[in-house]
């Protein structure tokens, strides 16, 4: 079935050229070329893309000296922070496979993804090191690099920044790596068409964590992809440095939403989500951007900093947004700068939406889908606010195929039609690591299953109408029932237990698990509460249990959960 181009944008190129490059390579072109731009702006200090540059050479040459070589994975433990962006691209420089850990997970889940991935360097927070110390030696880990906050501050500025760095025995100090090596001048062969750069967890549709093989091939075209669909030019390859052309008389400044090295965006999506590593880090790092790069978000301070610094673009998912229209100063601030404001994770309220475009009378609200499996993502609306779809995800991006299929027989869809989502591109995952079944359940015939519920419209755009089986989305991060119902039969009172999402005005869905004890069994709601929300991230955390004679099973023995969603939909 022929890719739908009836909507396309106009003057849009329907391919792109895809280099034959290294992630790291986005760096090193921008630091070529602008050498003197602010990178990132972090906390009042900043880094130029030279200095940028610079340091992830440095940490290159460390990570080398510590033995570290191609192929190893190297683990980021850490914030939102210069020291995340420098480790990142200094271990992939060196040929390592970057592998990222959130801060968030429990020490039992961040000791899953350490074993599983066979990382051995990890690079960790001076204040969250201590949390996960106890499962290291579980762990291949054999060397951990600490930084801490304190260490972007200087002398002066402390006193009106008191935070102060803490020891961390047993650990290598970033900071001290950094001093005493000298920039990485050397170079490693790599394949990009083959050789791994992202190993990044999710739990996918069964909550089983696994992780996702992304090789720089991969990486490199959803840069592309995405960076080259706000400003619609293509890219060349010239004299060993990138060239983004335009069609004959586009003033690339004048006639696109963004323009290559004059764009400030706010980050504050994580970097260790797939969304924050692609999207809002490669990204904007292709397209020269200034980053004023937030380890937390903070409405207020995230609000305050559009005029502070004269942002041009804003992203993360609908709970970022949501806070932000309804501060009560919302009305009170100049946000006409803003050209875009990217949305993605989960859908955005059509009443958050009205008042974004309100507010960014000139500026586009872009909302878009994608999963960890295809990089970072695999559609988006058009970057002009009159072809916008309002519940639409957009349209597939350059070079990218989506279909539907019939959930039961697997046949294509035609338009209007609802069933399960499949995505062809050259961003597509290599597959699960260590895990060629599950990979063979998604990737058939080179096409990516996704679990997820949709439908195409006549002109291309698609619409997402149901979650992959069962997830729930608190606040853009990914829960998985699975997880949590496994931790709930591990409680010696637990006969039967589902966990389903309750939608939320400010989560977008919290956590409840309806509960059936054993007979003559007793437990509290808040013991049972305690027993979970100990062993789980904040954010897969159950807020609420209710206790049932049975749960609702159908014949085969499936629990019924869209009965248990009903019921909380009645209250």
């Amino acid at each position: 079935m022929a890719k739908n181009f009836k909507a396309w944008p106009e003057n849009w190129p329907k391919t792109q050229y895809y280099p034959d490059i290294p992630v790291f390579a986005f760096l090193d072109q921008t630091a070529s070329r602008v050498p003197n731009r602010i990178a990132m702006v972090f906390g009042g200090m900043e880094l130029t893309y030279s200095e940028f540059k610079d340091l992830s050479d440095r940490f290159a040459a460390a990570l080398l000296e510590q033995g570290v070589k191609k192929g190893d994975r190297v683990a980021i433990h850490l914030p939102n922070m210069p020291q995340f962006a420098i480790a990142y691209y200094g271990a992939i420089r060196i040929g390592a496979i970057y592998t990222p850990v959130s801060p968030l997970l429990s020490p039992q889940e961040a000791r899953h993804q350490l074993e599983d991935a066979g990382a051995e360097t990890l690079v960790s927070l001076d204040l969250l090191y201590p949390g996960v110390a106890p499962i290291i030696p579980e762990t291949p880990v054999r060397r951990v690099i600490t930084t801490s906050i304190a260490d972007c501050y200087n002398a002066v500025i402390a006193a009106v920044k008191p935070l102060e760095k803490v020891e961390v025995p047993d650990t290598l100090d970033m900071a001290a790596l950094l001093k005493e090596h000298e920039p990485f001048e050397g170079s490693v062969p790599l394949e990009p068409s083959k050789d791994l750069v992202h190993l990044a967890y999710t739990g996918g549709t069964t909550g089983v964590s696994k992780g996702v093989m992304l090789t720089h091939a991969n990486v490199v075209a959803n840069v592309i992809q995405y960076g080259n669909w706000l400003t619609g030019a293509r890219v060349e390859m010239v004299d060993g440095m990138l060239q983004t052309v335009y069609p004959p008389g586009v003033d690339p400044v004048k006639d696109r939403l963004t323009a290559r090295d004059r764009e400030t965006a706010l980050v504050v999506v994580p970097w260790f989500h797939a969304m924050g590593t692609v999207g809002y880090l490669n990204n904007l790092v292709y397209s020269g951007t200034t980053m004023i790069v937030f380890p937390r978000f903070d409405p207020k301070e995230y609000l305050d900093a559009v005029p502070k610094y004269n942002a041009t673009a804003l992203g993360g998912a609908p709970q970022l947004y949501i806070p932000l229209v309804n501060h009560p100063d919302f009305a009170s601030y100049d946000l006409s700068g803003i050209k875009v404001a990217a949305s993605g994770a989960a859908p955005l309220a059509r009443s958050v939406l009205d008042r974004m475009l309100e507010a960014f009378p000139e500026g586009v609200v872009q909302e878009g889908y994608g999963l960890t499996e295809c990089t970072m993502g695999a559609t988006a609306n058009p970057p002009f606010r009159d072809q916008i779809r309002l519940g639409s995800v957009g349209l597939p991006v350059f070079d990218t195929d989506v279909k539907v299929v019939d959930v039961a027989t697997g046949e294509d869809l035609p338009p209007g039609a609802e069933g399960e989502i499949c995505i062809k591109g050259p961003q597509v995952m290599q597959g699960y690591w260590q895990r060629p079944e599950a990979t063979a359940e998604v990737l058939k015939d080179g096409w990516l299953y996704t679990g997820d519920i949709g439908r195409e419209d006549e002109d291309g755009f698609i619409y997402i109408t149901d979650r992959k089986k069962d997830m729930i989305i608190y606040k853009g991060y990914n829960v998985y029932p699975r997880q949590i119902e496994e931790v709930l039969f591990q409680h010696p009172a637990v006969q039967q237990c589902a966990v389903v999402g309750k939608p939320d005005p400010e989560g977008g869905e919290i956590p409840v698990a309806f509960v059936e004890l054993k007979q003559g069994e007793k437990i509290s709601e808040e013991a049972l509460m305690e027993h979970v929300n100990s062993q789980v991230a904040y954010y897969k955390k159950v807020r609420r249990v209710i206790f049932m004679d049975a749960i609702p099973v159908s014949a085969a023995g499936k629990v019924l959960k869209k009965e248990l969603r009903n019921q909380l939909m009645e209250e």
